[in-house]
């Protein structure tokens, strides 16, 4: 098993990016209602998540913290093959 301690430098980056690509207007929002369709949760519930995230108050499984990657960076979950990425059309 790693050392938390070894992982906190990247965890740390990877917090400092998220709050900057959701300081946007509207894009916390986006993202929580995109989860709450997703696990049928309310999506006030997946705002005050993410909020308490971006707080440090709770650590996401890393399972959230790639799902929340994905969504930042606009693309389709692995599972999401009906329509093809566009990078997959070259």
């Amino acid at each position: 098993m790693s050392d938390p301690k070894a992982q906190k430098p990247y965890f740390d980056a990877w917090l400092k990016r998220t709050r900057r690509q959701l300081s946007r207007s509207g894009r916390l929002s986006e993202i929580a209602l995109i989860l709450s369709m997703e696990s049928g949760e309310q999506a006030d519930e997946w705002r005050n998540r993410l909020r308490g995230l971006l707080e440090g108050e709770e650590l996401p499984s890393l399972d959230l913290l790639v799902k929340i990657d994905s969504l930042l960076a606009g693309q389709k979950s692995p599972d999401d093959g009906k329509q093809p990425v566009q990078a997959d059309l070259f």
